[in-house]
């Protein structure tokens, strides 16, 4: 039998290196996928708006306060971070928690605003649908949509944070899924003023 050769230590510790120093680009690189994908829905939005039969409603009050919710959400996951800096474990999984449930809240919220649309006869589709409503449902549903992948993400890091697998020096993973989480933040936002004053 032939012998197996073992990775020697070195060779992991410059794949785990190497792996580390591509995960920031890998990550924009899907932002910037992200980032095309809404491009695209908004333009497609404003071109179908200019062509008429199209209903100006107001935005649930629901979104309102979500818009809240996931802006307080990445203040939490900033101070979680700094705490992981300071090595502060405590302060570090208190900040991804409340992270966390405040992600799920903004969840329950765009819920609710999609029940108020309903409850006004605003639907997705169907013979009393509009094409501003079906927008409003799409590109809300798509960020929700990614926003739980951002809940899984927070989930993990938690998870690990309370292994203790993050600390001054060793901060990467908390650090993406702080950037994917302030992308979402910054994302709803924007999305929220398009949707407002673009009616």
């Amino acid at each position: 039998m032939e012998e197996k050769i073992k990775p020697s230590p070195t060779y992991k510790a410059d794949l785990k290196a190497a792996q580390q120093k591509a995960s920031k680009p890998l990550l924009w690189v899907g932002i910037l996928s992200i980032v095309m994908l809404f491009a695209g829905l908004t333009s497609a939005y404003v071109v179908r708006a200019d062509n008429g039969n199209w209903l100006i409603f107001n935005l649930p009050n629901a979104f309102y306060l979500s818009t809240a919710v996931i802006v307080t959400s990445s203040i939490t996951l900033f101070y979680a971070l700094q705490m992981a800096k300071k090595n502060n474990k405590k302060g570090m999984v208190l900040g991804l928690l409340a992270t966390f449930i405040l992600g799920l809240a903004f969840a329950y919220l765009q819920y609710a605003g999609w029940g108020e649309l309903y409850s006004k006869n605003i639907v997705f589709g169907g013979k009393s649908s509009n094409a501003s409503g079906s927008f409003l449902y799409l590109i809300t549903f798509l960020h929700l949509l990614h926003l739980f992948a951002g809940l899984i993400s927070v989930l993990v890091t938690l998870k690990n944070a309370i292994k203790g697998k993050y600390n001054a020096e060793n901060t990467l993973g908390l650090e993406l899924c702080s950037i994917y989480w302030h992308f979402l933040d910054i994302l709803w936002v924007y999305l929220f003023l398009f949707l407002y004053y673009i009616r």
